[in-house]
């Protein structure tokens, strides 16, 4: 029997067709809208895709999609769910689709009849020509399903001749392994299976969709050279290390153990899984702000008409007020000639003749000298980029860690009363009593490697500050020590100098010069430690286990999913061009070819649990235990704008961590039973952090305060921790003598022809110690690249997939929107405490307000730019 609704004389576009069958089952038409975005759309110099598609619907090689039972399993396959009749994406030859159009919208429709049951998945295959990305699809109306039917898929579909199986997409239904549908068991194991590979040598290729393990071994390049061999970090005692993704790169010729490079040098075609890879809006934000900023610098022929130094702070200034003007001349012009059109286009200025202009970092926007302020040098310790250091002083004089036998005496040589002159009336043990005394303390980390590093270009010390908590809540600098190692070799100890605040005279440049070492040892572990190996090296194992063993149906996949967006990416990137041998790291920042066997050496005592932020602020003492205070902690230094802040972000990640978690594991046993959950935590213990599996730190994962709290912890380093330390690079790094990266001659010695220009030409003096014009170039534009969000960010309590339709439970999606609404009141009362006079750290002599944990919560304009504020979901730049 069939039964048509009419409508006016015509048939109703909302139609539906009923028709029983020979075996009477009731059999429908189910509707369906596919969200997609189509290659040549992303990629408009690829014309074949759009043409070749077309001809392959024309022979009748389209996107086929067939259902596949939640509920019923397949006749001729019991261990499956039974798939439904394939469909076909409609009218693919006639709907236009303009360039900049993005998603695109296709009906489906499949055919259905009872003994489908309720689909759960959905079986994908693409006989086109090129490949597409799968945003979602729809199913408006199932019988027997109350509402629409999601799939939300967020992947590249690649044609079916690149694949050994066939793709499969799931209904955004979430469900621990033994909760899944016995119909749809055998796809979840299967797609785990697919995602981790066979693995073989072989290289992978852009449409494999690998997630596998491999040491640092890429990073030098022996084949050019022993100027570029580096040591293989990971999977040794000597130099344990994160793992970061596996590419598949033959080994190189010269040493078998070292990947060989891609080639060319600049070649960004990096292998990371296809659904890794940043956007096609990120990446042409890349590429612009990378054209812009390094690559004027990288032209060679711009090299000649810089000099080795900036003469005058006036000539740093230029660099923001108008560039760097050209001399006339027909050398000029073969510049312009040299240099491509699209490039041209970023450099030239109004007058066409002006270079290496950059934005005026925030640091010298209000006032151009207050940079300079003892004041100022202390408050970016508390809300500077790199936050993450300074510590209480507990004992007196400072004491190393250094093993004495290897490295001799490297205690401080700092006295008593050479301080407690400028102690307001305090003694030391009175100040340590109450907290006062704190320590900038970057010995023991750069003394083992600046013989080394100093037999180079490179001049420098391995430095400690002292400073004193004052009344009004800002710290006072004390002393700053500058070592040495001891002539006669390591085991005799340190030669050390101690100096104190001085503002006027010879002296007082003398200051400026020691806080400047100071600065320098900041920004090399800033750049090596803080940021890249605290954040993006030590979350990329997290990523790949994610993928190879949680299903996209699992919770925990579900929950920090969003916060590994483009992570692999920006590695693979940095890898290649920032990181490696001769990169850009290696030529702005003091270790220069140790700067990665560095943070390697550090890598050794990076203990997981440490990385909450409540642990870290009590390791480092500036933060109490204490039950009655707010997040159980008391602050030290209650004016301490990265803790104050990030205990309210912490705060809110836990608690909707917590109000999500306990939605899917209602007891303990259930974490302890979980068997995707716990070959996941056991993957990271003993693959991706391999070289720390030993260790007895990390959690159990048997109970839900462990998941909790382990979720809790990754989400915080890859979304705020990471942007406190990377995007106020710019407003304050922006301006290199603020922050220089590199020194280049050590502290003049009196009745020497340097102690004479520091006496008669400070500026200059100043200059030609700290960064020279081509490095403080490299380096602008490096951080001007990395502090730039991108105008396609998703920012913490936002979320990239549908917020409505991430998953299907209602709770959890309330518990998200909570978590939103929490964000937003932390957003208002930093406002609000930014505008209170009584916290001086906050915005400082600079006049720079801290927003660096500043959620963004609110702000769907995808503006994008410098901005200094927004906590992204991810480490994506």
């Amino acid at each position: 029997m069939r039964a048509i609704c009419c409508v006016s004389g015509g048939l109703s576009k909302k139609m539906t067709i009923e028709q029983a069958g020979d075996d009477g089952r009731r059999k429908e038409k189910i509707k369906g809208t596919v969200k997609l975005m189509k290659k040549n759309v992303l990629d408009m110099t690829d014309v074949k895709a759009s043409i070749f598609d077309r001809i392959h619907e024309l022979l009748g090689r389209g996107v086929r999609m067939q259902l596949i039972s939640s509920d019923r399993l397949d006749p001729a396959n019991h261990t499956k769910g039974k798939l439904g009749k394939p469909a076909h994406l409609e009218k693919w030859i006639t709907k236009i689709t303009s360039l900049t159009a993005g998603e695109t919208d296709f009906g489906i429709t499949f055919d259905w009849d009872e003994s489908m049951g309720i689909p759960g998945a959905l079986l994908v295959r693409n006989h086109h020509h090129s490949q597409i990305f799968l945003k979602s699809v729809t199913l408006d109306y199932v019988p027997g399903h109350d509402g629409p039917i999601m799939f939300v898929c967020n992947s590249w579909v690649y044609p079916t001749r690149r694949y050994k199986y066939d793709r499969v997409f799931f209904s955004n239904k979430t469900y621990l392994p033994h909760q899944t549908p016995v119909p749809l068991r055998p796809y979840r194991q299967q797609e785990l299976i697919n995602l981790r590979g066979n693995g073989s040598n072989q290289k992978l290729k852009e449409w494999d969709r690998v997630y596998d393990y491999a040491y640092y071994n890429d990073l030098g390049n022996p084949d050019r050279g022993p100027d570029y061999v580096r040591p293989v970090l990971g999977g040794s005692e000597e130099y344990p290390y994160p793992r970061r993704g596996k590419t598949g790169r033959k080994p190189s010729k010269t040493d078998p153990h070292s990947e060989s490079r891609l080639n060319p040098l600049l070649s960004l075609n990096i292998y990371v899984p296809r659904d890794e890879r940043f956007s096609y809006i990120k990446y042409s934000d890349f590429l612009a702000y990378a054209l812009k900023s390094v690559g004027q610098v990288l032209t060679t022929e711009v090299w000649s008409f810089l000099d080795n130094e900036f003469d005058t702070f006036k000539d740093v200034l230029s660099l923001y007020e108008g560039g760097i003007k050209l001399p006339d001349g027909p050398k000029v012009q073969k510049l312009k000639a040299s240099i491509p059109w699209e490039m041209l286009k970023e450099l030239a200025r109004d007058d066409g003749e002006r270079l290496l202009k950059f934005p005026t970092p925030d640091v010298i926007k209000v006032d151009k000298t207050a940079w300079r302020t003892d004041e100022e040098f202390a408050r970016e310790m508390l809300a500077g980029v790199n936050p993450v250091v300074i510590s209480s002083l507990l004992e007196f004089p400072p004491k190393s860690r250094l093993d004495p036998k290897e490295y001799g005496d490297q205690n401080s040589s700092i006295r008593a009363e050479l301080i407690e002159m400028n102690m307001n009336g305090l003694t030391i043990d009175q100040a340590i009593g109450c907290n006062r005394m704190f320590i900038l303390d970057h010995h023991d980390v750069i003394m083992p490697y600046l013989r080394q590093i100093n037999s180079t270009k490179t001049k420098m010390y391995a430095t400690r500050t002292i400073l004193l908590l004052q009344d009004d809540g800002t710290l006072k600098p004390l002393a700053i020590e500058l070592s040495l190692p001891h002539p006669q070799g390591d085991r005799h100890g340190a030669v050390s100098k101690v100096f104190t605040p001085a503002e006027e005279g010879v002296q007082g440049t003398v200051w400026q010069l020691a806080k400047a070492y100071v600065s320098v040892n900041d920004s090399g572990y800033h750049q090596l430690i803080s940021h890249w190996l605290n954040t993006h090296a030590v979350i990329e194992p997290f990523v790949i286990a994610t993928n190879r063993q949680l299903s996209v149906l699992h919770p925990i996949y579900k929950l920090l999913h969003p916060h590994f967006r483009d992570t692999m990416n920006i590695n693979a990137l940095a890898r290649q061009i920032l990181i490696n041998a001769g990169g850009v790291l290696e030529n702005t920042v003091f270790p220069a070819k140790f700067a990665m066997e560095m943070s390697s050496v550090v890598y050794k005592n990076w203990v997981f649990t440490e990385q909450t932020l409540p642990a870290d602020l009590v390791k480092r003492g500036m933060a109490i235990l204490d039950p009655s205070s707010p997040h159980g902690l008391r602050l030290v230094i209650e004016d301490y704008p990265y803790a104050v802040d990030g205990l309210e972000i912490w705060s809110a990640i836990e608690t909707w961590v917590q109000d999500y978690c306990a939605f899917y594991y209602t007891t303990d046993e259930m974490v302890h039973e979980d068997s995707e959950l716990q070959s996941w935590w056991t993957e990271i213990r003993n693959v991706g952090h391999g070289d720390k599996k030993k260790e007895s730190w990390w959690p159990e994962m048997h109970t839900r305060a462990e998941l909790t709290q382990t979720c809790t912890t990754i989400i915080w380093v890859a979304s705020a921790l990471h942007a406190a330390v990377n995007f106020g690079q710019y407003p304050y790094a922006g301006y290199l003598p603020n922050r220089p990266t590199l020194s280049r001659r050590f502290m003049p010695e009196p009745g020497t022809a340097e102690y004479a220009e520091l006496e008669n030409d400070p500026d200059r003096a100043f200059l030609k110690t700290i960064t020279p014009q081509l490095q403080t170039l490299l380096g602008v534009a490096l951080i001007e690249i990395l502090s730039r969000h991108s105008t396609d960010e998703f920012y913490l309590g936002q979320r990239d997939d549908d917020p409505h339709h991430w998953t299907s439970d209602h709770e959890p999606k309330e518990a998200f929107q909570r978590f939103g609404n929490r964000l937003v009141q932390i957003e208002n009362r930093i406002l609000e405490m930014n505008r209170d006079n009584r916290w001086k750290n906050r915005v400082g002599a600079v006049q720079v307000p801290y927003t660096l944990l500043y959620p963004n919560t609110s702000d769907y304009s995808r503006v994008g730019g410098l901005t200094g504020k927004g906590i992204p979901n991810s480490v994506s730049i």
